[in-house]
């Protein structure tokens, strides 16, 4: 699967936010299926995985021992989960409490990852590339041993 560019959408007062067409097919081709599981992530975002990727992510976190650390990633990001699907203009609807915790308003940034999608809004989105930038300007090696 791959999930790769950046794209600046909107969404709108319902919550329905516009996925890029080169995503959806990826979707379809990859899955037969054009639903996501749509949950928060650490970068102060939300992230959308196809079923069968958040499939695996289940059973890698079940599989883990208990303790604290997978404790807190069932409650940040497995308890807020939504499985969402596109409406005919290529839309997800997120729920409220996601949008709120992400900041999404109007504005939004939508990030393809490779096996994943990121959602930001587009201030959250410029502090989070900012950051991206001062990590690999910190390690130049790193980001030649990536062939870039």
């Amino acid at each position: 699967m791959n999930f790769q560019g950046e794209f600046h959408n909107t969404i709108d007062a319902k919550g329905r936010a516009s996925i890029p067409a080169k995503f959806r097919e990826v979707l379809a081709e990859t899955q037969g299926d054009e639903r996501v599981v749509v949950t928060k992530n650490l970068e102060g975002g939300l992230t959308a995985y196809p079923l069968s990727h958040w499939s695996q992510i289940l059973e890698n976190v079940q599989g883990l021992p208990n303790g604290p650390q997978k404790a807190a990633a069932i409650r940040l990001m497995v308890a807020p989960a939504a499985e969402c699907a596109f409406d005919k203009q290529g839309r997800i609807q997120i729920p409220q409490a996601l949008r709120s915790d992400a900041g999404l308003k109007k504005e939004i940034v939508v990030v393809g990852l490779f096996e994943k999608i990121e959602i930001y809004s587009q201030l959250q989105y410029a502090a989070v590339t900012s950051k991206s930038e001062e990590l690999l300007q910190s390690d130049s090696q790193a980001v030649a041993d990536m062939g870039f």
